[in-house]
């Protein structure tokens, strides 16, 4: 038999960082939702000004900071608070139960972690915490997305430099980043898998351009990026040179985890389930019709099964392990989830669903549930496709040949 019940100590300390945040998380964020886990932040619409929320969540990050809880697993002298990954784990349960904000540095900080050398540690990983510097992801480019080794951005050593050039597409907040971590083919010569380099790089670099995409919600997340002659010291390298493809796996074993996102998902449920029972025009009946119940109840059990799969997930961490297709059937799950609940919400709120204005009056929830369903299909594409994750299951999980 398992037992997924915490220790006593384990208790006290959820007991502690829930005293923290009920004490210290500005009462305006609280109010506009978790945002956390893989999709479920595109649900909220929030009425605080992006100036706003950013003055409130530099705030809070700082309340963070001062007790290493922004990336709490790191070593103390690196900024965190040396924590054990089940006690991480803790952490962003509890954050997502109170709808605190989890400003938690990027996934590239623990790949750093993994493979860089100390001095690239003490030079990135501080200004993380603080949040001194935004990053964004250079790995999908036009013709490689899925078949990401395939990619083609070259890097030619000169000197103590790469030289890039090339492109990369659908870079989300490529706009607003301070650097990119990047994928880029350092040996044209080699087996696909090899030759490929993980480089730290710049925004500002000369010969560095940047294009957003425009998304059909109207947002502007995702960006081309174009490579013009582009130089990056050798010294950025993270792991060996021509090695990186292996790095670049471990990152994304390590955003594919989906710590938390169980959690925000059953209060996504719950808002939903806030959200029927005060439909505008009499609509509060319907919303009672055992179908609905039916489906948000099944919605709620695959809620679950996200926390099991999560729990997975956080059991190998714990032991020291990174995991690999576990994470993908985390990743893959969630995220399909995620879609299903953006279906189940259009179609439960009824023609008052559509509405897209987060000022209309009848609009539920502040068109969240809109929003969320038009959005929701980058949920299986983002951090991997759903292909991509099966193909992960079905030769590292299963011991399939590959195709």
């Amino acid at each position: 038999m398992v037992d997924f019940s915490y220790t006593s100590e384990q208790r006290a300390f959820r007991d502690d960082v829930v005293a923290f945040i009920d004490e210290h998380l500005p009462e305006e964020l609280g109010a506009e939702g978790p945002y956390t886990g893989i999709g479920v932040g595109s649900f909220n619409v929030g009425q605080l000004s992006l100036d706003r929320r950013t003055q409130l969540i530099d705030q809070w990050r700082q309340s963070l900071f001062e007790r290493g809880w922004v990336a709490p697993a790191w070593p103390k002298e690196l900024g965190g608070a040396g924590l054990s990954t089940m006690e991480q784990f803790i952490l962003s349960e509890a954050f997502a139960d109170r709808r605190a904000p989890f400003p938690k540095p990027p996934d590239v900080g623990s790949t750093i972690m993994t493979f860089g050398t100390d001095a690239q540690k003490l030079e990135y990983l501080p200004p993380m915490l603080r949040g001194e510097v935004r990053w964004c992801q250079g790995y999908s480019e036009p013709g490689s997305g899925s078949d990401l080794a395939s990619l083609q951005t070259r890097g030619v050593r000169d000197g103590d430099d790469f030289v890039l050039n090339g492109q990369k597409i659908w870079t989300s907040g490529a706009k607003q980043a301070d650097w990119m971590f990047a994928l880029v083919r350092t040996d044209a010569d080699a087996p696909k898998h090899r030759g490929i380099t993980y480089l730290l790089l710049p925004m500002t670099s000369p010969g560095l351009t940047v294009r957003p995409i425009s998304q059909i919600n109207g947002a502007s997340q995702f960006n081309e990026v174009f490579f013009e002659d582009v130089r990056v010291p050798l010294s950025n390298a993270i792991g060996e040179v021509n090695r990186g493809w292996y790095v670049g796996a471990t990152h994304l074993d390590f955003e594919r985890s989906s710590i938390g996102s169980a959690v925000s998902i059953i209060k996504t449920l719950d808002d939903l389930r806030s959200d029927l029972a005060v439909l505008p025009g009499g609509q509060t009946e319907g919303a009672q019709t055992p179908w609905i119940r039916s489906a948000i109840a099944d919605r709620y059990i695959e809620a679950e099964v996200c926390r099991q799969l999560s729990n997975r997930v956080i059991s190998i961490q714990d032991r020291g392990g990174i995991p690999s297709n576990e994470a993908s059937v985390s990743k893959l799950f969630t995220s399909e989830l995620g879609q299903r609940i953006g279906n189940t919400a259009l179609k439960t709120a009824g023609l008052f669903g559509a509405l897209w204005d987060p000022d209309e009056p009848h609009a539920p929830g502040r068109a969240r549930w809109a929003r969320g369903y038009v959005g929701a299909t980058a949920w299986t594409i983002g951090g991997g496709t759903s292909e991509i994750q099966r193909n992960i299951i079905a030769t590292r999980g299963l011991g399939l040949p590959r195709g």
